[in-house]
This record gives C-alpha cells, structure tokens and sequence, in this order.
C-alpha cells in the first residue's frame, strides 16, 4: 500500500512517469522504499530543499502507526 502510494505519486512529479520505478529494500528495523527515475526528474521528486520527499514521509507515517513499520524513503538516479 505504502510503496504504491509513494511510486504514484513520484509518477505524478516525473516528466516521464514511465520511467519511474521502485522497489522495498527489507532491513532489520525497517522497510527502505527506493525510487529509480530519470536523472531529469529526481530534482522534481525530492522538491526544494527536499520539500516533496518530506511531504512523503509526513504521509507515509501515518502508515507507520497502523502497520507498525518505519520506512526511509531513497531516491535514485536510473542508468539509461
């Protein structure tokens, strides 16, 4: 649901949605949700000062409460 949530709305920022991927990396005391697009669109993803990614992980905590996991959120740069 969460990592759903997050590809969707990092689709929606990206100038080439189709291009925007992610996978859920398991660690220990959390899930790391890592996102892979163009290298165009990773300054949109992450916002100024890194405001869009905070505005993620303000949502997604709310999900921490209710499935009772921490997630970290990556962004990454999609080699092409």
């Amino acid at each position: 649901m969460v990592v759903d949530f997050v590809t969707q709305f990092a689709k929606m920022l990206s100038f080439e949605p189709e291009k925007v991927k992610s996978e859920v990396v398991a660690h220990d005391d959390f899930d790391e949700i890592v996102i892979w697009a163009k290298k165009s669109d990773v300054g949109r993803i992450i916002g100024k000062d890194g405001s869009m990614v905070k505005a993620i992980k303000t949502v997604i905590s709310g999900c921490r409460a209710k499935e009772d996991k921490n997630y970290k959120i990556t962004v990454k740069i999609l080699d092409e």
